[in-house]
């Protein structure tokens, strides 16, 4: 696995609406794989390769983390934010994070709760969870300094980097960064195909699959996939029915979440690829969260689509933790799924007939 890049991925800076670096990388990653990269107006970066006649495929893999904004400064220069993008308070306490500065600096601060700290409170209050609105970010400088180098709208994002651990990989931001580097890992390992191929890295999918929607409008593609994480819930607390997937049992072939169905057709075409190669994979059903699928369905009259997701464990922290298996999985099926996309069509236009 080219853990490299996937390090650089996931290390790159880009909240919804802010995703002008990652978008830059991904660029970079694409271009010697596919004809022409170009990019719209709302910051898709989309790669296109061309087949022989065969159906448009779109694949959406998202580029923005979830992070802040900068909304505030007070006298003692202490930053106040707001979120972009479904924060749990509970994973925000005592972390560090990255405030990039409108000047060109980027400043490591202190993300801490408005709180008294423990040697001051009472059984009662240390039973009270956090609230977003209740963060604050300390940049160790003088309010003078914080207000010549940071202003509203700047965006935050964690102080946290991509690491190997034990068979898996660990960071912040594999949604969906992980899923990025697996669109252009299946592109570099594809053989021969018909179907012209669009390999989207999507913006602002974190609020309300923006990037996704806009681009499937213009593309107008026969089928339209989405490469995102789910929860894989395999780890103390959850009970086994809420568990959704589990780490190192394969891609998983998503059947609906909260944004869409998924097309029963594709669905069975991604199953009998898998079989087919023995690719490992595993049924998901995700009751809630969404992903860009959601948006491509709903466009030009509807668009057979599908989600392949990557089992990842503490979605929405700093630690997300995805199997490298799974991951390479993930590729190889897709890789070879794009190579058969043109032996079957999903409509159903003459299933009545």
């Amino acid at each position: 696995m080219n853990f490299e890049l996937l390090k650089q991925l996931c290390e790159c800076p880009g909240i919804s609406g802010q995703e002008d670096k990652i978008q830059s990388l991904a660029a970079e990653a694409l271009r010697p794989l596919v004809d022409s990269v170009t990019q719209d107006a709302l910051g898709n970066v989309i790669g296109f390769k061309k087949g022989s006649g065969g159906p448009k495929v779109m694949i959406a893999a998202h580029l923005d983390e979830i992070g802040f904004m900068v909304k505030f400064i007070d006298d003692n220069g202490f930053l106040r934010l707001h979120p972009v993008g479904g924060w749990d308070p509970r994973s925000m306490v005592a972390q560090r994070v990255y405030v990039h500065g409108y000047a060109g600096q980027t400043l490591l601060g202190a993300l801490m709760p408005a709180a008294k700290p423990i040697h001051l409170l009472n059984a009662e209050d240390l039973n009270k969870p956090p609230k977003v609105e209740e963060f604050f970010v300390d940049l160790g400088l003088p309010a003078d300094e914080v207000k010549a180098l940071v202003e509203i709208g700047d965006q935050v994002t964690m102080a946290r980097t991509c690491e190997r651990i034990g068979n898996n990989v660990i960071s912040k931001t594999l949604d969906d960064r992980v899923c990025v580097f697996a669109m252009i890992e299946a592109l570099r390992v594809l053989g021969e195909h018909s179907c012209d191929i669009y390999a989207v890295a999507t913006t602002q999918e974190e609020v309300g699959l923006r990037g996704a929607t806009t681009a499937a409008q213009a593309i107008k593609p026969d089928v339209g996939i989405a490469l995102d994480i789910t929860l894989a819930n395999d780890f103390p607390g959850p009970s086994d029915y809420e568990q959704i997937t589990r780490l190192g049992q394969g891609t998983a072939i998503k059947l609906m979440d909260s944004s869409l169905i998924c097309h029963p057709k594709l669905v069975r075409h991604f199953r009998d690829v898998a079989d087919k190669h023995n690719i490992k994979y595993q049924l998901e059903i995700l009751s809630r969260g969404g992903t860009d699928a959601g948006g491509i369905q709903r466009q030009n009259g509807g668009v057979p689509s599908f989600t392949l997701s990557i089992p990842t464990r503490y979605v929405h922290t700093v630690n997300e933790t995805a199997s490298v298996t799974d991951i390479q999985g993930t590729i190889d099926l897709l890789a070879r799924y794009l190579e058969e996309a043109h032996t079957r069509t999903y409509g159903y236009e003459n299933d009545l007939v």
